[in-house]
């Protein structure tokens, strides 16, 4: 008997892996092409000989790859999630060659764009076919996987972006995505299976609240990039995007309210598993995109690190995040419940922050790096924790829609931690260098010097945005982690 469980065990690890091996290549392809084309920018500028708009390269793909989220989300829950995956990969594998023959800036922000739009599907639905393919319980032994080729993204995106950059062509930072996405789509097909276990009923597809959601979050998202660098806060040009943020917002939720089984589902935001945990989760991402951008400029003013030490430097930090990740997983396994894990995980991010805060006037750069990966483990632990909390809350027939919600809000809380430091630290910036720096828009910075007291006070927002977190997960219900099948979804 013991044998025969074995054997099984072994057998359904072997699925997931099919599964896993074109789902952690879509990921690594959706992350990696947010951060390869930083360092190529200047290139790029020389050859196409325009050097106007250039954030924009990065901007587009953003922009497009985050409004799309949801859509594909809700789709995959209808038509399932090897279908729409191999659309995105054709649509970004088409897009990535055709940037490599952009004749313009303007062709390739558009390119880009367009690639965006495949990208954003590749993190939802890859996501979403984790979910599908293993429990809740036994999710967290695999989402060690997805968050090191995250990382490991992370990480060599600048480093390759750079090296091509210098030493072949920045054209090669698309074509590259050929042979990667090809090889996706030939796993994607061999290992998610060809037939989808959908709801038991088919609903239209909410254009209206699609367009809706597009011209508001769009409107944000141009406000968070644009506000003080293209436009004056105070300008006309940011009062008419707020205006159509605030009607957008308006009109979408009056939409919403009344269509049970639209874009996003009221059930959604009334169950208490599935609103704590998007709203932690986006207040973490906040937290961890905040950290990407305030770290390295703390790293080159406090210990007069060069831009490559300064990132050499992050590694730590983004370890510490996947060591987060991984810890988070064989704790879910053991514990079988996910609200204890995610309130550790928030109390260290607040330690670390903290921690940087009292002490950054006065840290080494050990004491620095040790209370940085202290809040990225914490963040680790936060970030995973609340996706699986709210796939683990979501009947089958919403897991599309609800990580899907959960991606979208996470690109919104990471927009907006990133333009609240940004802001601040642009009212404290000190006799600007020279030489200049790539920052996390694309956009070129001059090299600048800040007060001490600048980054205390930086490090204790991100810890406030935190200690919101924690208050959010403490009212989260304390539930077991599902060890079968997610209940189907009726409606109302």
């Amino acid at each position: 008997m013991d044998n025969t469980t074995a054997d099984q065990a072994q057998l359904k690890h072997k699925a997931v892996m099919r599964v896993l091996s074109g789902i952690v290549i879509c990921i690594f392809l959706a992350a990696l092409d947010q951060t390869v084309v930083i360092p190529a920018i200047p290139a790029m500028a020389r050859d196409l000989h325009d050097s106007r708009n250039l954030s924009w390269i990065l901007t587009a793909y953003l922009l497009a790859s985050t409004i799309v989220a949801p859509i594909y989300g809700r789709l995959s829950d209808t038509y399932g999630r090897r279908k729409l995956l191999e659309i995105c990969l054709v649509i970004f594998i088409v897009a990535s060659v055709a940037c490599g023959f952009a004749q313009s800036i303007t062709q390739l922000i558009f390119l880009r764009a367009l690639q965006g739009l495949g990208g954003g599907g590749l993190m939802s639905l890859a996501q979403a076919a984790i979910a599908d393919a293993v429990t809740p319980r036994e999710r967290g032994r695999y989402q060690g996987y997805l968050a090191g080729v995250w990382a490991l993204a992370s990480i060599a995106g600048p480093l390759v972006g750079g090296f091509l950059a210098d030493h072949a062509s920045w054209k090669w930072l698309f074509w590259i995505n050929l042979p990667l996405g090809l090889l996706a789509l030939h796993l994607c097909r061999r290992g998610l299976p060809a037939t989808f276990k959908a709801r038991d009923y088919r609903t239209r597809f909410d254009t209206l609240g699609s367009l809706l959601m597009i011209a508001t979050v769009s409107s944000l998202l141009l406000m968070l990039t644009l506000g003080g660098k293209a436009l004056p806060w105070a300008s006309a040009g940011m009062l008419g995007l707020a205006l159509m943020f605030v009607i957008g917002f308006g009109l979408l939720a009056a939409q919403q309210i009344r269509k049970v089984d639209g874009l996003f589902p009221p059930r959604l935001f009334t169950d208490r598993a599935l609103l704590t945990g998007t709203l932690a989760s986006t207040l973490a991402a906040g937290g961890v995109f905040a950290s990407l951008f305030v770290l390295p400029i703390f790293y080159q003013n406090m210990f007069r690190s060069g831009a490559t030490n300064a990132g050499l430097l992050m590694i730590p930090f983004l370890v510490a995040n996947v060591l987060g990740n991984y810890a988070t997983g064989h704790l879910a396994r053991k514990m079988g419940r996910m609200k204890p894990v995610v309130v550790t995980g928030a109390i260290l991010s607040i330690a670390g922050f903290l921690l940087l805060s009292v002490l950054a006037p006065h840290l080494p750069l050990a004491g620095t790096i040790l209370f940085s990966a202290l809040a990225g483990v914490g963040l680790g632990c936060t970030m995973v924790g609340t996706l699986m909390a709210v796939q683990n809350a979501a009947r089958q027939g919403d897991i599309g829609t609800a990580t899907g919600t959960l991606l979208l809000l996470r690109s919104v809380g990471s927009m907006l931690g990133g333009a609240a430091v940004g802001a601040y630290l642009e009212s404290q910036l000190h006799l600007p260098g020279s030489s200049g720096a790539m920052d996390l828009h694309g956009a070129i910075m001059p090299a600048v010097s800040v007060a001490p007291a600048a980054f205390s006070v930086m490090f204790l927002g991100i810890a406030a945005a935190m200690v919101v977190a924690l208050l959010i997960c403490l009212k989260s219900p304390n539930v077991m982690l599902r060890s079968g099948e997610h209940p189907t979804v009726a409606l109302d």
